[in-house]
């Protein structure tokens, strides 16, 4: 077990990924208290139920009291409503990280909010799942995962060297980039196929009734993949896409291009060009899995998860 980098540690927002820290800083003692809260009171009944925090409180204002670490856990459209309310709670010399899938919206939401003398610095783990809410985390969510953070220009080294130690407690790989490339690359790795993933899965949504659920029946590894995917949470990815709009229309319109290739390919009957295509994009998956950000396992290594209580 570490020794604790924060004293105490306030979740604002208790879904998948505020869920699983608060699992993984239990099982690693990276924080001597957790502090949480949520916007329904059904998510703070449930915390308090499974004893996710030590404390849950009704108001981000009071769970942000006397925290060192505040971690906003909240969709990305309600960053900035959360900061106004928080800011003038803030402890003297407290970091205030977030969670989003987008930085630079984030940014501009969150930084005039900040007071003096207390540290912001964005973060963004590339882990998650499906699933949402305060019973959906577990300890083990950020293992061999990178964690991104953007610091702004002039930030407290410190600040940024204990950020950085928390997150790789919980098992994580950090790097730091500027904000702006790091939606440019969000959008291609994850931004653009969760819209595909809605998209194929609306298609299909719309020929199963067409074909009397068959689509729904016969479904095949491939559209299995792409309901998992396309299983996220709503809010969240509507917020992602008006959030991060020029860099994902941008990949999209890339997309587009590509697609027009391999539909003349398909239409001329052009064999060599599709089978050099695939051969080009399956050396992508095998670097992903040689990287090991995933497994050539046939469940793709997601297995049961692992909670703050057990051994992996």
């Amino acid at each position: 077990m570490s020794a604790p980098v924060y004293n105490r540690v306030a979740l604002v927002g208790l879904g998948l990924i505020a869920s699983s820290m608060a699992h993984a800083i239990r099982w690693k003692g990276l924080a001597a208290e957790i502090v949480g809260h949520a916007k329904s009171p059904e998510s703070r009944a449930t915390a308090l139920e499974i004893g996710l925090c030590d404390r849950v409180c009704d108001t981000a204002a009071e769970a942000v009291k006397g925290a060192d670490l505040v971690v906003l856990a909240v969709p990305v459209g309600a960053m900035g409503d959360i900061a106004a309310e928080i800011a003038p709670h803030l402890a003297a010399g407290a970091t205030v990280t977030d969670v989003g899938s987008v930085k630079q919206a984030v940014i501009e939401a969150v930084a005039p909010h900040i007071p003096e003398g207390v540290h912001f610095i964005p973060g963004h783990p590339l882990a998650g799942t499906e699933h949402s809410g305060p019973r959906s985390g577990f300890a083990t969510l950020f293992v061999n995962r990178w964690w991104l953070l953007t610091p702004p220009e002039g930030c407290d080294d410190a600040a940024l060297s204990r950020l950085i130690a928390l997150c790789q407690g919980m098992g994580a790989n950090v790097e730091t980039m500027e904000a702006g490339h790091h939606d440019l690359v969000l959008a291609v790795t994850s931004h653009t196929p969760h819209l595909i993933a809605y998209t194929m899965v609306g298609v299909a949504d719309h020929l199963r009734r067409v074909t009397q659920s068959e689509v729904i029946k016969y479904s095949a590894a491939g559209f299995r993949d792409f309901t998992r995917i396309a299983a996220s949470d709503p809010t969240m990815w509507r917020d992602v896409f008006l959030t991060n709009r020029e860099a994902t229309l941008d990949i999209l319109g890339r997309f587009t291009e590509e697609l027009f290739v391999l539909q003349r390919a398909i239409r001329m009957g052009d064999g060599p060009l599709l089978h050099d295509y695939f051969t080009r994009t399956r050396a992508i998956r095998r670097g992903i899995i040689e990287a090991g950000q995933d497994t050539a396992a046939p469940d793709f290594g997601r297995g049961a998860p692992i909670s703050a209580g057990e051994t992996p």
